[in-house]
């Protein structure tokens, strides 16, 4: 059978020789499907520059759809869609100058998101009056009986696990 060249961009392979290749990567539906890949990262500003220029399409407004698809030579944004990419746009201006003056922009990390998660989750329940019973634990339907699982998938005991001093993990 020989070995076979498989495309990324189109998800399709082919018996890998250099006609079917060079005809394959010259294709449209290549170069399309190519295109579609690296517009999915392009910037804001560029992609928010290139749909000011396109007029609207007018079959795309009327209908919400489109026979071109993709490939219209006319824009599918409406002002809505424009005016959020336009203030994303300057978010990620004002972003830029705040990091080249030297301002300190702390980034999103990890860390901050669970904190701020901590935090809320222990307002939600101050606030709320009733408390809540932990769900007791039940295993999944189909499971086999309890003598036949694994010390892994057996219920912790009340109380949890003793853990003997001095055990080192590792």
């Amino acid at each position: 059978m020989g070995k076979r060249y498989f495309c990324d961009y189109c998800d399709r392979s082919f018996q890998d020789n250099l006609h079917n290749r060079k005809k394959h990567l010259n294709g449209v539906q290549h170069l399309r499907a190519k295109r579609l890949w690296y517009d999915l990262f392009r910037d804001a500003a560029a992609i928010l520059q290139e749909e000011q220029t396109k007029k609207p399409c007018r079959k795309f407004l009327q209908t919400g759809q489109c026979d071109f698809g993709s490939n219209c030579r006319f824009s599918h944004m409406t002002e809505q869609d424009l005016e959020k990419l336009s203030a994303q746009v300057q978010g990620e201006q004002r972003l830029k100058e705040l990091q080249q003056e030297g301002a300190d922009v702390p980034p999103g990390t990890i860390e901050d998101w669970l904190e701020k998660r901590a935090k809320r989750l222990s307002t939600a329940q101050s606030i709320s009056a009733l408390p809540e019973k932990p769900a007791p634990f039940q295993y999944p339907p189909g499971w086999p009986p309890l003598q036949d699982l694994p010390p892994s998938l057996q219920a912790p005991p009340p109380g949890g696990w003793h853990i003997p001093p001095g055990l080192q993990w590792g």
